[in-house]
């Protein structure tokens, strides 16, 4: 049976390479926003969920919280773990399967990590282990791309060359997902690997929240804290917290 398309790709270096713009500095200017906007407690215990190699998770350790990485790569996983201590830890997980139960006072979700799955029924799914993460009271932060800025500006294709490779990229929108196929020539071979993300609007996620036990707080369209503005904002960023227990 073949892998999935994210645990495939994910795990691969080319993956990595391709993507090696998003560095530690971009992820801190864009954390500090956003911690501003969640505002956890001092030392909160802070899930990173679909951490990648942890550049997130290392800076919020660094801020003086406790937290916990969780990525789907093996790879990825790998990597992190070189940078574990008494307040940091990374487990290969796939999020759509329960982990720790309220446990959490923040849950982190960043640079479009969701909406990966074949069906909405494990998109579901994955909300549902979220909210069961969080304590009570808890808080998701949810950053996503805005999915009708990505309907009118789609970039059909470009060709990026980085450390001497020319990986071709082409993209199209079908049944509400978008889709990015990506070739490339590597040691002498052709390789070809595709993503697959659900073009989820607001109303998308808030039906997911209200099934979930989650109440939407408070939206921005940008890392700065942008109002969100459906038709011009570029990332759709949600913050939602748990229902407290009846």
């Amino acid at each position: 049976m073949s892998k999935e398309w994210f645990v495939e790709w994910f795990d691969s270096q080319y993956y990595h390479l391709l993507y090696k713009n998003h560095d530690d500095d971009d992820a801190q200017q864009a954390l500090d926003n956003l911690l501003r906007a969640l505002d956890p407690p001092p030392g909160a215990r802070m899930l990173d969920l679909a951490c990648g190699k942890g550049r997130h998770s290392r800076y919020l350790a660094e801020k003086g919280f406790d937290v916990t990485g969780l990525d789907i790569s093996e790879a990825s996983i790998s990597f992190a773990r070189q940078h574990e201590h008494g307040h940091l830890a990374f487990y290969q997980h796939d999020m759509r399967l329960p982990f720790r139960v309220n446990y959490f006072d923040a849950v982190m979700n960043m640079f479009t990590s969701f909406g990966y799955f074949k069906t909405d029924r494990d998109h579901l799914l994955t909300m549902k282990n979220i909210a069961r993460n969080l304590k009570p009271g808890g808080l998701l932060l949810l950053d996503y791309f805005n999915s009708q800025w990505v309907r009118r500006n789609l970039v059909r294709s470009e060709t990026k060359i980085i450390d001497r490779i020319e990986f071709r990229l082409s993209r199209n929108i079908r049944n509400d997902r978008v889709y990015k196929h990506v070739e490339f020539v590597a040691g002498g071979r052709l390789l070809k690997f595709r993503e697959r993300v659900r073009l989820f609007n607001l109303a998308d996620f808030q039906r997911l929240f209200n099934e979930s036990g989650l109440d939407l707080v408070q939206t921005y369209g940008s890392y700065d804290l942008d109002k969100f503005d459906p038709h011009r904002s570029k990332r759709l960023i949600l913050i939602a917290r748990k229902r407290a227990s009846t």
